[in-house]
């Protein structure tokens, strides 16, 4: 549901609480080297998977991203509606809400929602070409989506807002891009996510990280309000220095004459995802994914042959949804149950999308042995 079990490396931790990165809360190109240049690093490596050329300085968490990246899209197109399928995340969707009401902007970012095809969880594309029109300045949608759906329309998507002049903005959880194709390579025009994922352990309130990421095009650098860092060539040949593009840009220099607002960045994070990818590396990025494709289809396959559960949708990474209609128990019942046995059971989906019925959402990832999905 947005925090995830995942496997954190001892070298992550170890170069994360080194005290030249922990004790720094926010320095300058004078001070502060190490850091910079590591937050380039990451950049550079995020860039590369999502396919694209210039990434923010990390925001709170997915949600605040996403938001975000919706104002963006609304100020760069000079249009004032978003379309979201009804599948988003309840606490992200509240987020983006949040973010786009008339109190926070002057003129309020209308949402409205796309149907979902019910047999594959995907974008109900007849629904979406009856809603976009030439007021739409994004579509907003996520692969892996919240119920752990791969979008097989992407690219259909991407280019159905692009005829109406909109932006195609796409929610990304980055451990999947090394089995997932990028997004931009179907479309995106904005991307954003979080890092949770890549180097950070589930904590309780603190264990999430929120990027934006475009094309390294100037109204797109003018638009976002994050920090973004580079490198440079300095007056000596061969030496190169690390500094904020276009500071004025943001609400540090602007204050309330900026677009946006800059909050607390996450920044630290970057840290532990640039170590993480750079141990990673390309061929770990596809091996940890298909460890969990591998992983999550077998629970689903093991689950899914209980008299009473339904497992829905084909193509999930990661998370899939789990029917019990046919068994008689509700899902606090059931893991009510597991909990008797140390297992934490999915989350409830029954309240947020009563459509599904006695559903929960499970999540399988590298942490998953066999045998503790054999005794799930």
């Amino acid at each position: 549901g947005g925090c995830w079990q995942h496997y954190v490396p001892a070298v992550v931790d170890e170069i994360v609480n080194r005290g030249a990165f922990v004790t720094a809360y926010c320095g300058g190109t004078y001070a502060d080297l190490g850091k910079y240049q590591a937050r380039f690093e990451f950049y550079s490596m995020l860039a590369e998977m999502l396919d694209v050329d210039a990434v923010s300085e990390p925001i709170y968490d997915w949600g605040a991203a996403a938001g975000m990246s919706i104002r963006m899209a609304s100020r760069l197109t000079g249009r004032n509606e978003v379309l979201i399928p009804d599948n988003v995340s309840p606490e992200r969707m509240a987020q983006i809400r949040t973010l786009c009401q008339p109190e926070v902007m002057p003129n309020s970012i209308k949402i409205t929602l796309v149907d979902i095809d019910p047999e594959t969880g995907g974008v109900d594309l007849e629904d979406l070409k009856a809603k976009i029109s030439d007021r739409t300045a994004a579509v907003y949608f996520e692969i892996p989506g919240y119920f752990g759906t791969v979008e097989k329309n992407a690219s259909a998507i991407s280019a159905l807002a692009k005829s109406v002049g909109a932006q195609s903005v796409v929610g990304v959880d980055p451990v999947s891009l090394g089995v997932i194709a990028p997004p931009a390579s179907y479309g995106a025009d904005i991307i954003c996510g979080d890092l949770q994922s890549i180097g950070m352990h589930m904590l309780c309130g603190g264990g999430q990280s929120g990027f934006i990421a475009f094309r390294d095009e100037a109204e797109y650098l003018a638009e976002c309000p994050l920090a973004i860092y580079t490198i440079a060539e300095t007056a000596v040949e061969g030496q190169y220095a690390y500094a904020e593009v276009l500071p004025e840009r943001t609400s540090y220099e602007a204050r309330d004459k900026a677009k946006d607002w800059v909050g607390t960045a996450s920044g630290l994070w970057t840290i532990g995802a640039a170590v993480y990818m750079a141990l990673m590396g390309p061929q770990g990025m596809r091996e940890i994914g298909e460890t969990i494709l591998y992983n999550s289809n077998y629970a689903k396959q093991q689950l899914g042959e209980i008299e009473g559960v339904k497992v829905l949708y084909d193509t999930t990474f990661k998370e899939f949804v789990v029917n019990f209609d046919g068994t008689g128990k509700t899902v606090a019942e059931i893991n009510k149950a597991l909990e008797g046995k140390k297992i934490f059971g999915g989350l409830d989906l029954s309240a947020d999308f009563p459509a599904l019925g006695n559903s929960a959402l499970y999540s399988v990832t590298e942490m998953h042995s066999k045998q503790d999905i054999d005794k799930l």
